[in-house]
């Protein structure tokens, strides 16, 4: 009876935890913690929101205009033939083109921030509030560099976002867009920061080679039609300007670090136009060209100066082409975005101390520190056509390298795909030479011989007398939508 007594109690023990060890079927702890993060979510929606502002933008309809004769060619549409055709439209109703994006309210007494290719050539803009109010707004500002724009509309007492500071922004935190993607306003879409500092996202030939690239990626999901709105982290602070996606659904997008935008907004509203000193070069991240490191013994870090604009501050310093940049008054540079932060932040007129390397004959680098004074930049078209060096231009190949080029037109831009941009266009290559074995394939457009830029045909072939075969010529080019560059040599007897 004892022994029966204890096995039943010892059984019951048993039974009891195991019962106690069971999961239960719904974990309150778990649920909270769930509850909580929802609630997360929809509080940062409910606070950020009403700073977020849908923009409507309207174009001139566009003007039919006679073609300018082509500066090579010499030869345009008959007039007689344009006349014709411009009657035949002339009177047909032409409707104004118009666009939709997103913007940021900063300031309660009516700033807003946005991208400034959402109101670019814009006849017309109108913002719209979440509470339905709608305003005409003027453009106080634009920098095409960083693709900020300020509108300013007629109101007070408005409610503005908090802008973070986005050098504390961690990879892998919570990202949330807010925008108005395909005209559906104010849709809220999450996800992380993927990274930090993303450079090269804009091509050279895009006009990547002169804007600021610091961007913050997220796989949040942002469209056509979230650009110029907030990227903002869990606290509902912004962190970034949505500006980019890599093709519809990758969960690839780019904002405009909050730290950049504020900079570049404040001076806008303040002067109407955001001042950017620049050196006058074109550069590149060392560690990015590897056939450049092979010329150049001690030096592992840097921004390679691959050609200095004959106008620009650079010029009339003792910096030159093939220098590596590895500091800016003393603090270290690695890439492009690197050096443009640091001269961005000078004073424009006052001397700053360059820290370069530069190659010797020996492939040893001679460390120098070069004085320059940063001048203000000023906008230039971007597309710049090579003058015309008449038609026997391309008719005499370069028999060292093997190629011929022509002057780079805009038809032949459209026939090769590639941007107008300055440069020379390859004619043919010969197949077994220093051209054709490196691969260049006519339709490359050559951007610089040695880290001499060349605009024309006359350029190219005066770069190209300083150039030696035997030791390397650093060529420059543009294949299709891929910047890259080449070292050509004569064939090893």
């Amino acid at each position: 009876m004892k022994m029966s007594r204890s096995l039943f109690f010892f059984s019951l023990l048993t039974i009891t935890g195991l019962l106690n060890l069971a999961p239960p079927a719904f974990s309150s702890t778990n649920l909270d913690l769930a509850r909580q993060l929802n609630a997360a979510f929809v509080e940062v929606a409910e606070k950020v929101s009403p700073t977020v502002v849908v923009i409507t933008v309207k174009q001139k309809p566009a003007v039919f205009k006679e073609p300018e004769p082509d500066e090579d060619s010499g030869e345009s549409i008959p007039h007689e033939l344009w006349k014709y055709f411009h009657e035949q439209f002339r009177d047909r109703p032409r409707e104004e083109t118009s666009g939709q994006g997103s913007g940021v309210i900063i300031r309660e007494d009516g700033y807003i921030m946005t991208n400034r290719h959402v109101v670019e050539d814009a006849e017309t803009i109108q913002v719209r509030l979440q509470d339905g109010r709608t305003f005409k707004a003027k453009v106080r500002g634009v920098d095409p560099q960083s693709d900020v724009a300020v509108l300013q509309i007629e109101a007070t007492g408005l409610p503005a976002a908090k802008l973070a500071d986005s050098s504390r922004t961690r990879v892998g935190e919570f990202a949330i867009a807010i925008g108005a993607p395909f005209q559906l306003d104010y849709s809220v879409t999450f996800g992380h920061v993927s990274a930090k500092g993303r450079g090269n996202v804009v091509p050279f030939y895009a006009g990547g080679a002169i804007m600021d690239q610091d961007f913050i990626q997220t796989d949040a999901n942002i469209n056509p039609g979230n650009s110029g709105g907030p990227l903002v982290n869990i606290d509902g602070e912004v962190i970034g300007i949505n500006t980019l996606i890599r093709g519809l659904r990758t969960g690839i997008g780019f904002a405009i670090p909050s730290n950049l935008a504020r900079e570049v907004s404040d001076q806008l509203i303040a002067q109407g136009k955001f001042t950017r000193p620049w050196l006058g070069v074109s550069i590149a991240a060392l560690k990015d060209s590897a056939d450049f490191r092979e010329l150049i013994k001690g030096v592992e870090s840097g921004v390679l100066v691959s050609a200095i604009l004959p106008n620009g501050p650079a010029a009339k310093s003792e910096l030159r082409p093939s220098d590596v940049i590895a500091a800016v008054d003393g603090q270290a540079v690695a890439t492009p975005q690197d050096l443009r932060n640091e001269i961005r932040r000078k004073t424009i007129g006052e001397s700053v101390t360059l820290d370069v390397y530069r190659p010797q004959p020996s492939g040893d680098a001679k460390k120098l520190a070069i004085k320059i004074k940063p001048a203000e930049w000023e906008a230039e078209p971007v597309e710049v056509a090579a003058k015309n060096d008449g038609p026997a231009a391309k008719e005499n190949p370069d028999a060292s390298l093997g190629l011929t080029v022509q002057p780079l037109t805009r038809e032949l831009a459209e026939k090769f795909n590639v941007e107008m941009t300055e440069g020379v266009m390859v004619a043919s290559v010969e197949k077994d030479s220093p051209a054709g074995r490196q691969g260049i394939e006519p339709g490359n457009v050559i951007t610089a011989i040695n880290s001499q830029s060349v605009a024309n045909v006359r350029q190219f072939r005066s770069a190209l007398k300083k150039a030696d075969l035997k030791k390397g010529v650093l060529v420059n080019l543009l294949s299709g939508d891929i910047a890259r560059f080449e070292i050509l040599k004569q064939k090893s007897e």
